[in-house]
This record gives C-alpha cells, structure tokens and sequence, in this order.
C-alpha cells in the first residue's frame, strides 16, 4: 500500500487527496499507475536533492579550507565574513565561483530621506530637473510585494546634486542601509573550446 501521510490507513485502502479512505478494488488501474510513477520520480528527485546539499556543503567547506590553507603561506590567518572568490583549475579548463548576495533593507531614516528630496523637488523650479524628479519619484514607488527597490533608491546616490539638502538626504540614505542577510552561492564554469568565454555547468534540473 502507498501512503505518504502519517494518518493511519487501514489494509486494502488508499487515502485520496480530501482524506477520503477507498477501497483499492475500486481505484482504476491507470490511476495506480499514475500514483507509482510519481512517488518513484518523487523518490529519485529527493535523493538527488539530497545529494546536491552534500555537494554544495562540501564544496563551501573545502573552499573555506583551501582559502585559510592559501593566505598561512603568507603567514596570515583570515577572519570574519568571507566573500566572493574565483578558483581555476591549473589548465583554466574549469573555474568554481563563490559568491555571496547581500540582502539590503532600509531604515526609518529613508523617510526622511525621502522628506528632503520632497523638499528640494517642491523649491527647484518647474521644469529645472524633471528627470531628477522622474527618478525620485520611480525610486520610492513600491513594487508589487509594497517593498522599496532598493537599487532604485541607492542609484540615487549617483546624481551630482550640489544642493545641501540633497547632499544630507543622500546620507541620510547611505546611513539608513541595513544589511538583514546574506546567501551564499556556487556556481561551476567550463571552459568553452579555446576561447575566454565560460560556459555554466548547471546544477539546475531546468537548465540540464
């Protein structure tokens, strides 16, 4: 009998997905067929899934270990958060990359932020810097989720405003970034032919 859940299902019945219990006398052969493939696809899918999370903690860990094993050659010891690296085989056929993605949110001091380049927008002449306040106003409108694009407001930053309220909401924006949490990825590069280029060894049922 094939049953995934914890409830108790008595001989000779299978529990169908309202919880109902029938008869296996009464399931239609094709159904029961349907019913093996997927828990045996299901079963295949979990233990490769299994394997790919020991592949990817053995390759942090043997990473981490090559990075410490590489900087003791000059007598230093490495500490704190580890960052993005890129690791080449001797012939440059194959390359592994570890990268880590911050996850960057905002403080209560992106409104006033936000209360300043209203300010300056308000007193700027009409017409003087409408793609200025094209661009404000885009960065501070939520996406579909109510969040702040974050790259929208940051980008801000790259403006070459003189004004000093600008300048202070400029800061109070750098000052009001947050990083809440990163993740860690790794990605694994074969060369393509003879040429520069790389091409992705995918780890993605997706992509293979």
């Amino acid at each position: 009998m094939i049953n995934s859940q914890q409830t108790s299902v008595p001989a000779g019945f299978w529990q169908d997905a309202q919880g109902r219990m029938v008869p296996e006398s009464l399931i239609k052969p094709i159904d029961i067929e349907r019913d093996r493939l997927v828990r045996q696809l299901v079963g295949s899918a979990n233990k490769l899934s299994g394997e790919l999370a020991n592949l990817k903690a053995a390759a942090f860990g043997d990473i981490e270990a090559f990075i410490e094993l590489s900087a003791e050659q000059y007598g230093i010891t490495l500490g704190g958060k580890k960052g993005n690296v890129t690791l080449y085989s001797f012939d440059g056929r194959f390359k592994i990359q570890r990268s880590v993605q911050e996850s960057i949110a905002f403080d209560e001091r992106l409104q006033a932020a936000r209360a300043l380049i209203d300010e300056c927008l308000r007193d700027w002449t009409q017409g003087a810097r409408p793609e200025v306040a094209t661009l404000a106003n885009d960065a501070f409108r939520t996406d579909s989720q109510g969040e702040i694009r974050t790259a929208r407001v940051l980008a801000l930053r790259r403006l070459d405003i003189k004004d000093e309220r600008w300048q202070r909401a400029m800061q109070a924006i750098g000052e009001a970034c947050q990083v809440v949490g990163s993740k860690s990825y790794i990605r694994v590069y074969e060369r393509i032919g003879d040429s520069d280029q790389y091409r992705a060894i995918s780890l993605d049922i997706a992509g293979v």
